[in-house]
């Protein structure tokens, strides 16, 4: 396979199936016997089929993307998904093959599962599942939960049919949290299930940018937002950086390496730098304050 010139860094770099073969021995994950490792196979039983990894995918729909911005992210993630280094990252895990569920979302009570949990292990089963994640185009709604996202996504590792090494939120967002429950709470709760949250925080301003945004998503997702060993944030800036991110996104999740920053263009990866002053009630906070504006 040919070295990925998205990924840059050294740890990047090294073997895909090594990493993974590291992670099955709790070098890069959790080691075996930690509570957090017994959480994740606790709820599993024994006869479900074993995994790399289960991944959620979890995708904003709020009123504040354009019909446009919608597509590209769906067409985004199908591209993604039977890319020849995403489909090489799979084959390359321990068991050659993942877990994966698409789902979307907007307000507290508004999540749609596009794709239930199917495993995809070649590349003729990526473009199955592609083939029935394109089926229909995406619905919008409104209000933005990122917590009842999280919440929701967590559920879904129940039951699923499925024992991964390692269990995975990816999720994308337009906008801090504005309803449901406190996003950094119902985060900190999924964490410590020893499931892992990284984000892709949409910065791009070219849909229906509104009073709700806040200048500093990609830092509102890093404090609030992701958390579990290794969680990272990769900001998308402008659209055309969108089929990148989710790429080596992909990738770095499915091969459980620890990103480094990007030294020159492209969208560039964060870890986890927690501020301990961060609001991470601004996006509820706005929302009241022009509430009460448009009340009065």
């Amino acid at each position: 396979m040919d070295h990925d010139p998205n990924v840059s860094s050294p740890d990047e770099r090294r073997p895909i199936g090594r990493a993974l073969r590291a992670a099955a021995t709790g070098l890069l994950f959790l080691p075996l016997g930690s509570a957090a490792a017994s959480a994740q196979t606790a709820t599993h039983p024994e006869d479900d089929e074993v995994v790399d990894v289960e991944l959620v995918l979890a995708v904003d729909v709020s009123l504040s993307m354009s019909p446009m911005e919608l597509e590209i992210q769906r067409d985004g993630y199908a591209a993604a998904l039977v890319h020849e280094n995403v489909v090489q990252a799979i084959r390359d895990g321990v068991h050659g093959k993942i877990a994966v569920t698409y789902f979307e979302w907007a307000g507290d009570f508004t999540q749609r599962i596009v794709v239930p949990w199917t495993r995809i292990g070649s590349l003729g089963e990526a473009e199955a599942f592609v083939e029935q994640m394109t089926a229909t185009p995406p619905r919008s709604a409104r209000r933005t939960s990122i917590s009842g996202g999280l919440a929701f996504a967590e559920g879904l590792f129940e039951d699923n049919g499925f024992r991964g090494m390692k269990r995975v939120i990816d999720i994308s967002g337009d906008g801090p949290n504005n309803q449901g429950a406190q996003v950094d709470v119902t985060r900190d709760g999924i964490v410590e299930k020893g499931i892992t949250i990284n984000g892709l925080p949409l910065m791009t301003r070219s849909g229906f940018s509104t009073v709700y945004d806040v200048k500093d998503l990609d830092i509102y997702y890093e404090n609030c937002v992701i958390g579990g060993p290794g969680a990272f944030v990769i900001p998308v800036n402008d659209w055309s950086q969108f089929p990148e991110a989710i790429r080596r996104k992909l990738v770095l999740e499915l091969a459980g390496l620890v990103p480094a920053p990007r030294e020159r263009s492209g969208p560039p990866v964060q870890l986890v730098a927690a501020t301990a002053d961060y609001d991470c009630l601004i996006g509820e906070k706005i929302w009241q304050n022009r509430s009460r504006i448009w009340e009065n």
